[in-house]
């Protein structure tokens, strides 16, 4: 028998975080609960959680804090609470790495489909890259001067390392995989997310990164392009 996945919520509301655990826990997840940043922080890197559940409004250390900490020392994969008129904050959580958001209040059976659906792009990605190395698929994707490798989990630009968060590369791989495709906001959530419910704004805000980090001029983008009233699209 495998080992249950090993979820950490970071929550200081107690009565959410007990209803929280128990429905994690029903599902067969190994659930240990934090009720403040610092030890959100200290439990995500001495426990080692397959994910982390965090709240934004935490005591101590916020969750935007909570999350950059995270994300700067290990590739946990994080789903972010939020309120529901927080956008600037959901906004900066996923310009942190945060891999997905949940807003207040919300159903314990949606947050195991996100959660799971995020589990599920984690461990599915190294076997897909496996398997192109092994079948002499496309490992390696170019266009222009970038490069996507499946196998490294790397981008490369002019030969030169380009450091991307987890969704990012996702996103970038989705789209060079199909290029001079043109997707809708809710195309690329369901293929890269996990579902197609959703605020365009996650989209919105990693295609800015990419474009941040890739593009010659992020405002006349070479590649990345955005395709009016539908979505964007990578042109060759």
């Amino acid at each position: 028998m495998t080992e249950p996945m090993r979820l950490l919520v970071v929550e200081d509301d107690t009565v959410l975080a007990d209803v929280v655990r128990r429905y994690l826990e029903s599902e067969g997840f190994d659930v240990r609960l934090e009720t403040d940043g610092h030890a959100g922080v200290e439990a995500a890197l001495t426990w080692l959680p397959d994910l982390v559940v965090l709240d934004l409004m935490l005591p101590g250390l916020n969750g935007l804090d909570v999350c950059h900490r995270i994300r700067q020392a290990a590739p946990i994969p994080i789903v972010m609470l939020t309120a529901r008129d927080s956008e600037d904050d959901r906004v900066r959580g996923l310009e942190l790495g945060a891999d997905d958001y949940l807003a207040k209040p919300f159903s314990p059976r949606e947050l195991v489909a996100r959660i799971r659906a995020v589990l599920r792009r984690v461990h599915t990605a190294p076997v897909e890259a496996e398997a192109a190395a092994t079948t002499g698929g496309a490992a390696v994707r170019t266009v222009g001067d970038i490069e996507l490798d499946l196998v490294a989990h790397e981008v490369r630009r002019g030969g030169s390392a380009i450091p991307l968060a987890t969704k990012e590369f996702e996103l970038l791989a989705h789209l060079m995989a199909n290029p001079g495709v043109a997707f809708a906001r809710e195309d690329l959530l369901e293929a890269v997310w996990g579902h197609r419910i959703g605020d365009g704004a996650t989209v919105t805000v990693h295609m800015r990164r990419l474009r941040e980090k890739l593009e010659d001029d992020p405002s006349a983008p070479r590649h990345l392009a955005t395709v009016r009233g539908l979505g964007y699209r990578l042109d060759p």
